[in-house]
């Protein structure tokens, strides 16, 4: 077999590995959303995905690994779509925020276990700790294009509690707007409000 030879079934071995990673991964998140992570075992993930009954144990060590890789998606699935906003030209820094926002709370409103698993997931697990930091720093920028740098991490941590709280109550029924004539997006609007216009008092005050 000449080089090039054993190069192309270097890289026809490498894509086929990638192609099977990836089709555990499609699989689990079906199995997830379909049932929680009880649904989720290396088993039923490679019965889904179609491939032999030892190639999850290839890819992932076990079950722990294989959510942690979920979750780990999920946070750069959403840096992305955050890091998309704050690249819109025809919305205003408010409107990007409103939409960032809304963004993870969307997640908890359509893959309830996919949030759960996202803020379940250790902290201490490096490539879950980056990605999650990745969304931290993306949402971040967006918050500082309405606030300024120097405020942008207490308002942050406050839209980052508050989205939180709010996808919760969904979840548990406890945000019903027949009882708080108030539903999610208005909350976050209020929110919003509240927030630009404390910084512009602040801004007044440090101007006098």
């Amino acid at each position: 077999m000449t080089l090039s030879s054993r190069l192309a079934a270097v890289v026809t071995r490498t894509e086929a590995a990638a192609a099977t990673r990836s089709a555990l991964v499609r699989a689990a998140s079906e199995l997830l959303d379909e049932g929680g992570p009880d649904a989720v075992t290396l088993r039923a993930v490679g019965a889904r995905a179609g491939v032999s009954r030892g190639a999850p144990y290839g890819h992932f060590e076990h079950k722990a690994h294989l959510l942690t890789q979920l979750a780990i998606n999920a946070w750069n699935s959403l840096a992305d779509k955050v890091g998309q906003l704050r690249t819109d030209p025809d919305a205003t820094p408010g409107a990007r925020l409103e939409g960032a926002v809304l963004t993870l709370i969307e997640v908890g409103r359509r893959q309830p276990y996919l949030y759960a698993l996202m803020f379940s997931t250790p902290a201490d697990d490096p490539e879950a700790a980056e990605a999650a930091s990745r969304l931290e720093g993306e949402f971040l920028a967006i918050v500082a294009d309405l606030v300024g740098e120097a405020d942008a991490h207490r308002y942050g941590a406050l839209l980052m509690t508050s989205a939180h709280g709010i996808a919760g109550l969904e979840l548990s029924g406890h945000l019903a707007k027949e009882k708080w004539k108030v539903d999610g997006e208005q909350l976050v609007r209020m929110l919003i409000d509240a927030i630009r216009s404390g910084a512009k008092n602040a801004d007044a005050g440090g101007n006098c």
